[in-house]
């Protein structure tokens, strides 16, 4: 007697197909496009690097079918890795999901084992605990070394903050904040007008952001997630302003700071 999936199953079949078909479809374009066969681990890395930044894109528009689009594009790519490496007999898909499915089971005790984890911040604690007895010589060890430097300095703080070393009030923090954009000032000699010694007010600078990226961190935002937006706040009323003078018969480089601020002006009434 053949069994009726009941609706969840049959998803899961379809979810399994559809991978299936992409796992097909991979080994045809490896076998037998010129530009699939030619490709190697480092040839693709630039590639996915740029998917990703499309999928963040998608992300913070909200564009949920050019999230699905990225998010296909991703999946290609990581199955494109596993299949050249299965050709250098290093490891194949199944090895990749099998690895990852024993990593989530590992550092999650609290749902596979007998640990008792009600809230984000043990779970996230026991997680650095974990990483540590699994090997790992540092809790910063798994920031990667390329990340941008705001998405780092925001990684750091995370992994630092799960073995509990973190400040105990965000009023803490802004008083470092504020202790920080002191000492930035004293180094810029803003008020003077003198000479600064650059490597001297960059580490202050650096040292401002960082704090900054602590204090977001502390109500709950995300410094790049914020930055972003003011990024895209700032190309619109950009754009509005290059548009609408244009009509006006006007040209950028020619018009004065006065001019261009009647139209900057106008742009942050806009939505």
């Amino acid at each position: 007697m053949t069994k009726v999936l009941s609706a969840p199953d049959a998803r899961r079949q379809e979810k399994l197909q559809a991978f299936d078909r992409l796992l097909t479809i991979m080994d045809e374009l490896r076998e037998n496009c010129p530009w699939d066969k030619k490709q190697t681990l480092e040839s693709l890395r630039h590639l996915t690097i740029e998917e990703t930044y499309e999928l963040s894109d998608s992300i913070l528009e909200g564009d949920l079918p050019e999230i699905r689009k990225e998010l296909g594009d991703l999946m290609l790519h990581m199955v494109f890795y596993a299949r050249i490496a299965s050709e250098k007999k290093a490891f194949d898909v199944a090895d990749v999901l099998n690895g990852i499915c024993d990593k989530l089971i590992e550092r999650h005790p609290h749902i596979y084992g007998d640990v008792v984890a009600n809230d984000e911040e043990t779970v996230k604690a026991n997680w650095e605990k974990i990483k540590l007895k699994s090997g790992n010589k540092s809790v910063l060890e798994g920031v990667p070394k390329s990340l941008p430097a705001l998405v780092k300095a925001i990684r750091i703080q995370d992994k630092a903050r799960g073995v509990g070393f973190d400040w105990e009030k965000k009023e803490q923090v802004w008083e470092k904040v504020e202790e920080e954009m002191q000492e930035f000032k004293k180094e810029f000699n803003a008020e003077r007008n003198e000479p600064i010694n650059k490597e001297k007010a960059m580490a202050e600078f650096g040292d401002l952001l960082f704090s900054l990226v602590n204090y977001a961190r502390f109500i709950d935002i995300d410094p790049e997630e914020a930055l972003e937006r003011t990024n895209k706040k700032f190309i619109k009323r950009f754009q509005y302003l290059e548009t609408e003078s244009a009509k006006d018969g006007k040209k950028m480089g020619e018009m004065t700071l006065a001019e261009m601020d009647v139209y900057w002006n106008r742009a942050k009434t806009l939505k």
